[in-house]
């Protein structure tokens, strides 16, 4: 057997954060409360019981700000406001202390990278012409040809086609996403301070924490050079390097200071305030600059939510990202799935098939040590929504490369035989994207209370997870077992317990001899006593004293 990992230090309150399970709020999906449609703060605030019952100890909300929602609120015009759709600064407040009363933590998203092309920001540099102060807050560049005709350089927006739009002076502004979504010169000092006042009006809302959208590209390299290839060129997208090799426009050097500027700014309130970055590096030691005692407390991993399903891949993964957390001093943050990807029940086969290994793989994650973020629905074993009309689809990057990150976003369905599915008031029949027929059967209220169903099994895990002296955040690291070809199996101990977590990505049944006893499976065991065998793409949590 092997173990990895270090025995993390002793948590705290402030130290929430290292340990917590944090359930994706995706707020336009949620639970909408005045019958329009869309998810809103309120409807947010209605479902608090759920998700306090559910076991989660933080939600993490997607941009409820002030925004013409070209790309899902990630277009922010005004970061001090909520937008009409989503409710009112009051209904945030209100809701955010009905969250405390109730034990849970509020994490926000930033989006620092970019503005709306709607922000004042914008539209006076717009109005102000090349050389303002005006324009000196986004980047704005002389493009090259003749007369100024062809983009400033070779750069691609993440979404498809060029990441430079022209503008009537002939000016051209880079968008590494949409249009409508300009970058900001973060060189600029203005800039700076707006996002430093902008984390204190947050804070002194009351909110525990940021995820950091884009964490990884507010600095872009001097000079603005060429990548040296595009699709046009090679065939090859820029974004395919992401996370895999160095682009000017992501992950430079200059970007940590930032961070350790905001650092301060955080540490300056109580209650252990955090930050979590998106970020994309092309190895695990460029990723973990991101986090420190003097910059952000946690990155996510998404090195396992891409992992294949296969007992090497995980375990490569696994292992890389704890011997990584022991560098950094800070847990590792692991992730299935967001509002970014498919939904891993599809991800992993589709049907029967993706659900039981996409439950395995939630009790390997919450086995794991370290920070567990849920992304909504998964608890309900929910699919990827495949063939939502072309017509209905409002993700900008469909428009541009046909990709669509629409199928993770349909509203979940809480309770009712027909769609809907209880997402707005009763009588409600609107839904700005439509689910399923077939997901009556995956509503809460129809899993609430069913054996083995998939969100009891969440329920189960995330009771266990919290209660279990090997699985808190100040007990043992990972041990893996010596295990069969395509099994995992490892153990963490606190004094004389000892919790194995065994997952099976063979092709048979695999027994669970001298493991102990099972305190949760994510399909139903065979067998007896020392007899037990766990099916194939299935995993258990067994204890032994």
């Amino acid at each position: 057997m092997t173990a990895s990992t270090a025995t993390p230090p002793r948590t705290t309150d402030d130290d929430w954060w290292r340990s917590a399970v944090v359930y994706q709020v995706y707020v336009r999906s949620f639970a909408d409360s005045d019958g329009d449609g869309t998810g809103d703060l309120q409807g947010i605030r209605q479902r608090l019981p759920y998700l306090r019952d559910l076991g989660v100890d933080a939600l993490w909300l997607t941009p409820f700000y002030t925004s013409p929602m070209i790309d899902g609120g990630y277009d922010v015009a005004d970061y001090r406001d909520v937008d009409p759709m989503f409710g009112t600064l009051a209904d945030f407040d209100a809701m955010i202390t009905d969250a405390h009363a109730l034990g849970l933590r509020i994490i926000v998203d930033l989006v620092p990278n970019h503005t709306s092309s709607a922000h004042r920001w914008f539209t006076a540099a717009l109005d102000a012409g090349p050389g303002s102060p005006e324009r000196a807050r986004y980047l704005f560049a002389h493009g090259r040809g003749a007369h100024g005709e062809l983009p400033p350089n070779d750069w691609e927006s993440i979404f498809g086609g060029p990441a430079w739009t022209r503008v009537p002076d002939g000016e051209w502004y880079l968008h590494l996403f949409d249009p409508s979504q300009p970058d900001l010169n973060w060189r600029h000092p203005e800039v700076r301070a707006e996002f430093e006042n902008v984390l204190r009006f947050w804070l002194d809302r009351g909110v525990d924490g940021f995820r950091i959208d884009v964490a990884h590209g507010m600095i872009k390299a001097e000079g603005l050079p060429d990548v040296g290839f595009s699709t046009v060129t090679t065939g090859q997208r820029q974004v395919e390097l992401l996370g895999k090799g160095r682009l000017p426009y992501f992950d430079q050097d200059e970007v940590h200071d930032i961070y350790r500027a905001w650092r301060p700014i955080l540490d300056s309130y109580p209650g252990g305030r955090m930050a979590v970055a998106e970020a994309w590096a092309e190895t695990p030691q460029r990723l973990a600059r991101y986090i420190g005692p003097d910059e952000l407390h946690q990155a996510f991993s998404f090195d396992f939510l891409d992992a294949t399903w296969s007992a090497d891949s995980f375990r490569k993964v696994i292992d890389t990202a704890l011997a990584e957390s022991t560098v950094v001093g800070a847990p590792t943050t692991w992730v299935l799935s967001n509002h970014d990807k498919q939904r891993h029940v599809t991800r992993y086969g589709d049907g029967a098939e993706g659900l039981r290994r996409a439950r395995a793989a939630s009790l390997l994650m919450l086995a794991l040590p370290g920070c567990a973020y849920l992304y909504q629905g998964e608890e309900l074993g929910l699919p990827e929504v495949l063939d939502l009309p072309d017509e209905l689809r409002q993700d900008p990057a469909f428009l541009r490369t046909g990709e669509s990150r629409d199928g993770c976003r349909v509203p979940i369905p809480w309770s009712g035989e027909l769609a809907p599915y209880g997402f707005g008031p009763a009588g409600s029949e609107l839904s700005w994207l439509p689910a399923p027929a077939t997901w009556s059967a995956l509503s809460v209220t129809a899993q609430t209370g069913v054996p083995g169903s998939t969100l009891e099994l969440y329920r189960a895990a995330l009771r266990i997870r919290h209660e279990h002296p090997a699985l808190a955040v100040d007990a043992g690291g990972v041990t893996w077992l010596e295990s069969g070809p395509g099994v995992l199996a490892f153990s963490r101990t606190a004094g004389a317990t000892v919790l194995t977590c065994v997952v099976n990505l063979s092709g048979a049944p695999v027994p669970l001899d001298g493991y102990g006893e099972p305190l949760v499976a994510s399909e139903a065991l065979t067998g007896q006593g020392s007899g037990h065998l766990l099916p194939v793409d299935a995993a258990a949590w067994l204890e032994r004293r």
